[in-house]
């Protein structure tokens, strides 16, 4: 699914890295542990989050993640906008809840990250 659907699907606004909307991405990861983003996030993700810590963004960092969905029409400060867009991470925010918005991308093609994609059947 491309960043151009997920900001369609969830009525989404771009406030930073408003490069290459057209990328591809294969599955949405909705958390707010960062520790858990970290521990099981394998694969090109959306991150779904409530947080609007910078460690979103050093997380994201880390494991190579081009897009962050902010819900619950949380707005993040200047210092974490500069940071995505220093690194060219795109970051939308949308009013949907974390379940919401993880509801209307998974009833319109994107599936979870999983911690064992083998081991299940959609």
């Amino acid at each position: 699914m491309q960043l151009t659907q997920i900001k369609e699907i969830l009525d989404a606004q771009v406030i930073a890295g408003k490069g290459d909307m057209n990328q591809e991405i294969d599955f949405g990861y909705g958390c707010d542990l960062m520790s858990d983003v970290l521990a099981y996030v394998q694969n090109n993700i959306v991150l779904l989050t409530g947080l609007v810590h910078p460690q979103v963004i050093r997380t994201a960092e880390m494991l190579d993640i081009k897009a962050i969905v902010i819900v619950r029409g949380k707005e993040p400060g200047s210092d974490l906008i500069e940071m995505a867009n220093r690194r060219d991470l795109v970051i939308m925010t949308t009013k949907h809840s974390l379940f919401t918005a993880s509801g209307l991308l998974f009833k319109n093609g994107l599936i979870g990250e999983e911690i064992a994609h083998n081991e299940l059947t959609f």
